[in-house]
């Protein structure tokens, strides 16, 4: 398969851990965001970046850490009704934070993801909440805080609030041609089945950044671990026979149109090197991916 296994930190209760078995399983990037392990998670990778330099590593700005929503007020860089909220996207909340970020993670991060910049957000607003957003991120990019950065949403694609058009005429507008939008993140599963029937037709988020030339980052491709359970042995044959539910699942997240990288939230050796065996099966031929979303519909 084109597309490469990378760790999600979400669901991990020990990130630290987790990201010492996917890079001792080969993985190379590891997704994380200041809010993940109670505020910990960044601060867990540290050395274990610092023992894997090839480790690429993402992290997130948008939803404060409960532990972080006082030194923010006290440092200047949120409102206490932003800290109440608990996500901000201000310019001087993202200047603040990334800088923290980078202090945090040891390193510069390879991305940074706008975190569902959609949340609590009018959708009149939201292109303009976007453009705030990037034009902080490109003078964090400018001043070598970060390399580049992203959109990670939820929703934000399936509720058509924006689109891959809207995040590039941002970017562009923010920093010009030579601007550093370099990827999208969104949850693309046998649950979220609709981001791969419309690639299939040639439209949508998985299309579009395909030919803009976004990397697709996949969460959530077991849905908290609800998809295995929902997989039949009917659907995993017709997937790749003899996989178990988990790997069918993941064989068709990681064969979609244009993701290139799927993040998988797991401490346990076991489930990573089976899935890691998925990932590294061929994929899936268009015809198969159809077949499949007719099956189940979207």
């Amino acid at each position: 398969m084109t597309a490469r296994l990378g760790l999600g930190t979400y669901r991990c209760l020990d990130v630290a851990e987790a990201a010492l078995i996917a890079a001792s399983c080969g993985a190379d990037w590891v997704d994380t965001a200041p809010n993940y392990e109670n505020g910990r998670a960044e601060t867990s990778l540290a050395p274990v970046l610092a023992v894997y330099p090839h480790l690429q590593v993402s992290t997130k700005v948008g939803f404060v850490a409960p532990s972080a929503r006082r030194i923010g007020v006290r440092a200047g860089a949120l409102s206490p009704d932003d800290a109440a909220r608990g996500h901000c996207l201000t310019p001087d909340y993202i200047a603040w934070q990334v800088a923290r970020s980078k202090r945090m993670l040891g390193r510069t991060p390879d991305l940074v993801f706008l975190h569902n910049p959609e949340h609590g957000c009018r959708e009149r607003e939201i292109a303009d909440r976007i453009y705030t957003a990037v034009l902080a991120l490109e003078e964090a990019c400018s001043q070598q805080i970060i390399k580049a950065y992203g959109v990670a949403t939820w929703r934000g694609f399936s509720s058509e609030l924006f689109d891959v058009a809207t995040l590039l005429e941002q970017a562009t507008k923010a920093g010009g041609s030579q601007h550093h939008l370099r990827a999208v993140q969104l949850p693309v599963s046998l649950v979220h089945l609709a981001p791969v029937a419309q690639a299939l037709d040639g439209h949508g988020v998985l299309a579009e950044a395909l030919e803009a030339g976004l990397e697709v980052l996949a969460s959530a491709p077991l849905h908290g671990g609800e998809v295995p359970g929902m997989v039949t042995r009917e659907l995993s044959d017709l997937i790749s026979p003899g996989s178990t539910p988990a790997q069918a699942a993941l064989i068709v997240t990681a064969s979609a149109p244009g993701v290139k990288r799927v993040l998988l939230s797991t401490g346990n050796p076991e489930h990573w090197r089976q899935a890691a065996d998925a990932v590294a099966r061929p994929s899936l031929s268009l015809d198969g991916l159809q077949r499949i979303t007719d099956v189940l519909g979207t």
